[in-house]
């Protein structure tokens, strides 16, 4: 939604600039005078000019609070079809999660997404999932979407509808070309992308693979350490550009971090850390806050303060209502670093309180022992 403001405010910068710049153009390169262009555009009807403008904005938000769910919608049915079974269905802030085969509704969030659909992998051989459908499905319900709505465009409707309808294809058209085309957007593969690339490299796959069934397992109460460790093996060199090949040893870190490996994790992820230029953003931020809680738990405080500068904190405290192992980084601050117990104490007590409301049920009860153990 903030992109959408922003791309809503520069239309209407766009839209002041070009009146500026055509009334400039049409003074320099034709008959009309400046005072007769203001003229004419003075005569233009404000109350309807207004109305349009309002609902052209209106459209485009509806529009993205329609085709987002839409979109996710088909990553949860042509995955099903496909075999995979449901984790869960988020849109905007809100995850659908099943739990004691209830739905229960819990807010958590990802920077850079407006939704996310994911699936457990059906139990069979790395290459034999299939992944082309559910990739694709997205893109699929978008593109079905605007051949239900595209034709209403050429019935006698009233202006501002049509308006409405065309503002609501032409942003479906935008999300289909997006996720369609095969492309990376902030160093992340779209749709498109990720199926013709799991396609080729089966190390990505596998990796792709890892993470839905870690994830799974994840929301439903079990921790890392009580995972495969075979899932968490990588041969070869990593790509460090790949951010779903990097997304293997980080969650081989976090397993050794609910194992209390802490020095093995630091070393894990100072490894990662050294390779941040080449890794996506929100993964540097991931891997800063572990590895900043691993210098903590192994001594080096001075390698802690300095991870944790202003722009990480911030992070920090932007996720810490969604995600637990934010609070267990908190409480490490406050006992390694600002040498206040009470408040580590309270930090871990808050959370222990308030941990069915979070999402990633096996996280919590990770990040629930690990303060348990370094409080005493």
């Amino acid at each position: 939604m903030k992109t959408a403001f922003k791309l809503i405010f520069w239309i209407f910068v766009g839209a002041f600039l070009g009146v500026l710049f055509s009334s400039i153009v049409m003074v320099l390169f034709t008959d009309v005078s400046y005072s007769e262009f203001w003229d004419n555009i003075r005569s233009v009807d404000f109350v309807n000019a207004s109305l349009a403008a309002l609902v052209g904005v209106g459209a485009f938000i509806l529009s993205i609070v329609i085709l987002v769910p839409v979109h996710e919608a088909g990553h949860l049915v042509c995955g099903l079809l496909s075999g995979y079974r449901f984790v869960s269905f988020r849109i905007f802030n809100f995850t659908f999660i099943k739990v004691d085969g209830r739905l229960r509704v819990k807010r958590f969030a990802v920077a850079g997404t407006g939704g996310q659909c994911l699936l457990a992998p059906p139990d069979m051989p790395v290459e034999d999932i299939p992944a082309a459908w559910y990739n694709a499905g997205g893109v699929l319900f978008n593109l079905i979407m605007l051949i239900v709505v595209a034709p209403f465009l050429l019935m006698d409707l009233h202006p501002l509808l049509v308006e409405a309808l065309a503002i609501f294809c032409i942003t479906d058209l935008l999300l289909i070309l997006m996720n369609g085309i095969p492309l990376k957007l902030g160093g992340i593969g779209n749709d498109a992308y990720n199926m013709i690339y799991m396609d080729r490299n089966i190390r990505s796959k596998r990796a792709v693979m890892v993470q839905l069934s870690s994830n799974a397992l994840i929301q439903e109460g079990t921790r890392p350490k009580d995972m495969p460790e075979k899932w968490f093996c990588q041969e070869g060199d990593v790509d460090y550009k790949n951010p779903l090949e990097v997304s293997v040893p980080l969650m081989r870190a976090s397993r050794l971090i609910d194992e209390m490996k802490f020095e093995d994790a630091y070393q894990e992820l100072d490894e990662l850390y050294r390779h941040k230029a080449d890794i996506i953003s929100l993964y540097v931020n991931e891997i800063a806050c572990e590895l900043a809680f691993c210098a903590m738990a192994t001594g080096r405080q001075e390698r802690a303060v300095e991870l944790l500068d202003k722009k990480l904190r911030k992070y920090i405290d932007d996720y810490c209502r969604v995600m637990s192992s934010k609070q267990r980084v908190l409480c490490a601050v406050a006992l390694y670093i600002d040498g206040d117990r009470d408040k580590a104490q309270a930090i871990y007590d808050a959370l222990y309180a308030g941990r069915e409301d979070y999402l990633l049920q096996g996280e919590v009860k990770s990040d629930l022992a690990i303060m348990r153990k370094i409080l005493g």
